[in-house]
């Protein structure tokens, strides 16, 4: 009976990763047909005749690594910042006192439940007042002010350290500022691995800010890959569209592997009581 009962749910979890992994697998299919295999019917679910060029094509037709370096830029610096910030709040909310600080935190925790289209125009206008249309210094603002949902791993996680590391440094004289730079920052290495990871992926993958905000010229890799590859007559030409997203996805996984022990930590630490 107990193997029977685990291979259902083996069954289970196979099924739950094949539905999560074709549509991945159907983009490397796709990136390897050539043009008339994609129009094929019925359809080809296997290329007859892989096209490794797809790829060639996919990032010299036009400055793929230029646009890559502009969304680079803006993931770093969010990431960086937002990771900073958020630890920062976290820690105050967690470790010390004032006035309204529940209800401050709820607030902030409302702010989440927020769709990002809601606040779309009030943004565009506000920075077209501030003159920081076509600049990155949306994303430094953004990124100094931290994000909810970081600020409450790290609040989470700073809840959970003993009391007897802040009473010892404040003996030596420490003050609050010191205390979080030199105590709390660095034991929250699982936490921070898992911002930098869920911060630069949110920035990798916008598409919504960079279409608004800056031009054809300074927007990232995210708004090109999806205008960047017609034939003559104005179609889009999927296979050169896998073929460069395929490349798109590896700096987010590249990242996730060299922060991935502290990113599982950082989760199984940092939830509710």
């Amino acid at each position: 009976m107990v193997l029977s009962r685990r291979s259902v749910v083996y069954m289970l979890l196979v099924s739950v990763l094949v539905l999560m992994l074709s549509p991945f697998a159907w983009l490397a299919i796709t990136a390897f047909k050539d043009a008339s295999e994609l129009r094929a019917v019925p359809i080809h679910w296997w290329p007859h005749h892989p096209s490794p060029g797809n790829f060639v094509e996919a990032l010299t037709s036009w400055d793929y690594f230029g646009y890559a370096r502009n969304s680079l830029t803006i993931a770093v610096i969010y990431s960086v910042l937002a990771t900073l910030a958020s630890a920062w709040a976290g820690y105050g909310f967690a470790r010390l006192e004032a006035p309204g600080k529940r209800v401050i935190f709820g607030v902030l925790l409302s702010t989440m439940m927020l769709p990002q289209i809601f606040t779309l125009i009030p943004t565009y206008l506000l920075f077209s007042k501030l003159n920081l249309i076509n600049t990155y210094m949306p994303w430094v603002l953004w990124g100094l002010c931290g994000a909810p949902f970081l600020i409450f791993l790290f609040r989470q996680f700073f809840t959970n350290m003993p009391k007897e590391l802040e009473e010892a440094a404040i003996v030596d004289g420490c003050g609050q500022i010191r205390i979080f730079w030199r105590i709390f920052l660095p034991q929250s290495w699982p936490v921070i691995a898992t911002s930098l990871i869920l911060s630069f992926s949110w920035t990798w993958g916008d598409w919504i800010a960079p279409a608004l905000l800056l031009d054809t010229n300074r927007t990232t890799l995210a708004v090109q890959l999806t205008t960047g590859y017609h034939n003559a007559h104005g179609g889009t030409l999927n296979n050169l569209v896998a073929a460069g997203t395929l490349v798109y996805v590896v700096p987010v996984l590249v990242l996730f592997l060299i922060l991935q022990r502290g990113f599982v930590a950082g989760v199984s630490t940092s939830g509710l009581k």
